[in-house]
């Protein structure tokens, strides 16, 4: 399972983790190639102009978990990090899901757990 959230960009035919920046948009990847540099252990970065590139959206992926609406926010070692988008406190608090920050609620889920895992993108 492949969990992004987060801006990509489509660059020269390639979709790559992006960060747009105005008129310019940096492209990440994670191994070495041609135009990038070396930002911090695994982690290249190419700045291009926006009007080269192709596409920019946003991508989330959501689940359902626990009979519940989640967004996924990452994955660790077969766990999924999840928020409630259910929107009530008392759904939440039921589920025994941790306060984060005011009205939003997170957990460790297992991802033989979670269904209907799928990506939006705006």
């Amino acid at each position: 399972m492949r969990v992004r959230h987060g801006f990509f960009a489509r660059w020269r035919g390639t979709e790559y983790e992006a960060s747009p920046d105005g008129d310019r948009v940096r492209l990440y990847v994670s191994e070495h190639a041609d135009g990038f540099r070396q930002i911090s252990p695994g982690r290249f970065v190419q700045v291009v102009a926006a009007s080269e590139v192709e596409d920019v959206r946003y991508v989330s992926t959501y689940c359902t978990w626990r009979g519940e609406p989640f967004v996924v926010l990452g994955e660790h070692q077969g766990w999924l990090r999840v928020e409630y988008t259910g929107g009530k406190a008392p759904v939440a608090e039921s589920l025994g899901l941790e306060l984060f920050d005011r009205g939003v609620y997170q957990a460790w889920a297992s991802k033989h757990e979670v269904e209907d895992v799928r990506e939006e993108s705006v």
